[in-house]
């Protein structure tokens, strides 16, 4: 039941053994006709969706996505190279797409690089399309997703649209990112930001926290200069000491530079994207009746942390029409102990446009207004 008009509320989705069950079988069935499109770089979750699609005999076509950044660390290419070599031969039916994140000014220019890339890929064949983020930067997978959600939205081709997620948060410890000078908004996610009316708005920042993002995030708080901040902590998580030991780390943020108290912290379930995606929208209805007549409220989200809750990011800016202010990095730094992911790791599904859902569904906001 749609109780509070949400556009997933309720969403299929499966986590764990239930979404390699769905891969499995729900891919291989008689007339589905696949386009997978998966980051081909170094990490080694860059396989794991592929492997699987290819094990259950899936009609799939894909395209791999080599985020070019300057100055790249070597065995990160050789690594990338490696996992090229291994998606192409699990999917033979595949085209690469390079795609340069940092323009020759150091402007972020992958999100409009990457639309305009896919946007050429002829669709008229597939009635599924499969984006994979295990090994996407937010910067990359937001504005692709968005490309597909308005596409269907628009009555055009594919008829289903899949996100796919390996979670493997001892994997994520051991990759550390190098964050670039400027902080923005990823492509496609201004929101209402552009709005003349915005800039009375009371603007509540909500970043995702995630070990050794200090300075980004800091960074990202000069540029977003909101009124209030509520920091994203993930819990229940698969380590339950997770969240305090973020606290810990970010505690001289909370006291000094954001002003932030316990009762401002948000908690999230670190495995189920869903949950992050109702508390956002639920903060967003909270808010919206208490600023209406002092110039309304802008939530403005910075996804940093968690691939999968960045997913629950997504959703509710994409509802919304959500600014994400973002922090591109420039290059990343792996921990060449960790040459492989878990043996199992947690595959998570979210079925997010397509045949599944009954007619008529909540519309996407656009042109949000405070």
């Amino acid at each position: 039941m749609m109780a509070h008009g949400w556009r997933w509320d309720p969403c299929v989705s499966h986590d764990g053994s239930e979404a390699e069950g769905f891969a499995s079988e729900y891919f291989s069935q008689t007339g589905r006709k696949a386009l997978l499109i998966a980051g081909g770089g170094f990490d080694p979750r860059a396989t794991q969706i592929a492997e699987r699609l290819a094990a259950a005999g899936a009609d799939v076509q894909a395209l791999f996505i080599r985020e070019n950044r300057p100055n790249p660390d070597s065995e990160l290419t050789r690594r990338a190279e490696r996992n090229i070599e291994k998606l192409q031969t699990l999917l033979p039916s595949n085209n690469i797409l390079a795609v340069e994140v940092f323009g020759a000014d150091g402007a972020v220019v992958g999100g409009r690089n990457i639309t305009l890339g896919v946007s050429r890929h002829d669709l008229s064949s597939v009635t599924d399309v499969i984006v994979d983020i295990s090994a996407l930067s937010v910067g990359t997978a937001f504005p692709l997703i968005r490309l597909f959600v308005e596409r269907i939205n628009r009555g055009k081709d594919p008829q289903n649209l899949h996100l796919f997620v390996s979670h493997d948060p001892n994997l994520d410890a051991q990759i550390s990112s190098v964050a670039s000078d400027v902080p923005g908004y990823v492509h496609g996610f201004k929101g209402g930001l552009t709005l003349d009316a915005a800039s009375r708005a009371a603007k509540l920042w909500l970043p995702q926290l995630a070990m050794g993002r200090q300075q980004a995030l800091s960074r990202v708080h000069d540029f977003v200069s909101p009124h209030d901040t509520c920091p994203i902590l993930p819990f229940p998580a698969r380590d339950p000491r997770l969240g305090d030991l973020l606290a810990e780390e970010y505690l001289g943020e909370f006291e000094s530079g954001w002003s932030v108290d316990a009762r401002d912290v948000v908690y999230a379930d670190e495995q189920d994207p869903l949950h992050l995606y109702r508390t956002i929208l639920r903060l967003d209805d909270l808010r919206k009746p208490v600023f209406r007549d002092a110039g309304g409220s802008i939530l403005v989200l910075s996804p940093l942390g968690s691939k999968v809750m960045s997913l629950g990011a997504l959703m509710a800016a994409l509802e919304r029409d959500l600014p994400v202010a973002y922090l591109e990095s420039i290059g990343y730094d792996f921990d060449a102990s960790a040459d492989l992911a878990s043996p199992a790791p947690h595959i998570i599904h979210v079925w997010l446009e397509g045949e599944v859902y009954p007619q008529p569904r909540p519309r996407l906001k656009k042109g949000h207004t405070p």
